[in-house]
């Protein structure tokens, strides 16, 4: 045996040789700042301290406005990437923000950042994501960019606070109609709502922590729904039977953090589990929170009817099907909650139509999946989902925007608050008939049906946006064009 055929036996039993550390541009890959380059190499100390500083103040701003650990970590990249930084690391964890670079004479350089609150502000986003791509293409210089930074940070919010909590009640009161409410209903939900937000500003005011917050604001909803079901009782109010349930569920849905919960789901993803997993726990808290408050208020209005010997909500409240509005109805309250969920979010002017025709094209084929193909409701959530995080990438590449922000406000309107309900009102309202423990059991079974559902929001618009993103250039191209 010669010694040529020999060594190529043994490298046949070898392992592979070590791999090496990515290059920096490769966290860069299906991203929109994919094609960043170098346009000057950074290696004096005064300029390292510099574009870090830079780099630090876009990461810092981003959390700030609601973006995930992936979305941050891309545009610090790809910001560092076209300054030519050596030596770069970044590390977000949770609320801090860590940045690492060497200069030319060896000078280790470090700058971190905590952010101690965060406020939805997509608009902002959209601004600093506009800034990244500008500077990565060569159209802003990095000497400008601070000045630019700073104008974006500065700059008054799109929406005054009393816009936003109009933008709630009429999202709560679009739900409603989604799933099957009257107009009387839908008024309803828009004034418990409103009547809410003036609740939680109350809160705000004392520092309440969120979990308490969103107890008491759940807690009030139901009370103030059953008072209006109680009217309706009464002759006083034109109020359906089955309203009281749509009516609490639209103020469910304006309540829920499906917010966080996507971004928390997508830092898990994406290799952040220790960010990923802290903010499940703070959406977990939080949905706790608005779980125990609508428990609360359906326990006592129970006990108040029990006292005054009349008669609650009627039992077929649990045999409500998830959505029992015609499918024009249901589509258009559809867009209208895009419309409105956008406001909350603080996006763009501009982007509430996208969103709102995105959150059509998600409670349509929601509708289509469930009532034309019989496929289960949380089968059709996730694949509705899907569709909403596809089509929102697409979308949001051709206008050079980050995909969250389109994407975040179309899936609101596939958010199980009316599945929630009737879980809190079988453990609650059902536990002392003759169902006992049974109907405890399905209630809870239920309301892990919603949670399941929520999971597939979250993970569906993930999955659909990585099915998009090898069209990115293609369709960035075409608006180039």
């Amino acid at each position: 045996m010669s010694g040529e055929e020999s060594g190529r036996r043994s490298s046949r039993w070898r392992g592979d040789a070590p791999t090496e550390p990515l290059p920096l541009s490769d966290l860069l890959h299906r991203t929109p700042f994919a094609g960043a380059q170098p346009q000057r190499e950074t290696t004096e100390d005064a300029h390292v301290a510099e574009i870090l500083d830079l780099c630090a103040r876009v990461g810092e701003l981003m959390i700030r406005c609601g973006a995930g650990a992936p979305q941050v970590e891309t545009a610090v990249v790809a910001l560092a990437t076209a300054s030519g930084m050596r030596g770069f690391e970044i590390d977000i964890t949770l609320q801090s923000l860590h940045l690492q670079a060497t200069s030319r004479s060896g000078g280790v350089h470090s700058v971190l950042r905590v952010v101690r609150s965060t406020r939805h502000d997509y608009a902002r986003l959209v601004a600093v994501h506009e800034l990244v791509e500008a500077i990565v293409a060569g159209k802003v210089s990095l000497e400008d960019a601070g000045e630019r930074l700073r104008e974006i940070k500065t700059h008054p919010r799109n929406w005054p606070m009393w816009a936003v909590s109009l933008a709630n009640a009429v999202l709560a009161s679009a739900v409603a109609v989604m799933i099957g409410a009257s107009a009387v209903g839908a008024l309803a939900s828009f004034v418990v709502v409103l009547l809410v937000r003036g609740v939680n500003r109350v809160l705000a005011e004392a520092r309440l922590p969120e979990f308490f917050a969103n107890a008491v604001n759940a807690a009030a909803a139901t009370l103030l729904a059953g008072a209006a079901y109680a009217a309706a009782a009464s002759g006083w109010v034109p109020l359906r039977a089955d309203d009281f349930a749509y009516i609490v569920a639209g103020g469910i849905v304006a309540m829920l953090p499906g917010r966080t919960m996507a971004s928390a789901i997508e830092d898990v993803l994406f290799g952040y589990p220790l960010t990923g997993a802290g903010r499940l726990l703070s959406v977990s808290l939080a949905l706790s929170g608005l779980i125990i408050g609508v428990a609360a208020g359906l326990s006592i209005m129970l006990r108040v009817t029990r006292v005054l010997n009349s008669t609650f909500v009627p039992p077929s409240v649990l045999d409500l099907e998830i959505s029992s509005a015609p499918w024009i109805a249901a589509v258009l309250a559809a867009f209208v909650v895009g419309l409105s969920g956008s406001v909350t979010v603080q996006s763009r002017r501009k982007l509430l139509v996208p969103a709102a025709v995105l959150c059509a094209i998600g409670a349509g084929a929601l509708a289509l999946l469930t009532r034309t193909f019989d496929i289960g409701y949380l089968s059709s959530t996730g694949l509705a989902a899907i569709i909403v995080g596809f089509a929102g990438r697409l979308v949001a590449v051709r206008l050079h925007l980050p995909p969250m922000t389109l994407v975040v406000p179309a899936s609101f309107g596939l958010l199980p608050g009316l599945t929630i309900f009737r879980a809190l009102y079988a453990m609650v309202a059902e536990t002392g008939t003759d169902a006992g423990l049974l109907s405890l059991q399905s209630g809870f079974t239920t309301l892990l049906g919603a949670g399941a559902a929520l999971l597939a929001i979250a993970t569906g618009t993930v999955f659909g946006e990585i099915l998009a993103s090898p069209w990115d250039r293609r369709v960035s191209s075409v608006r180039s064009r």
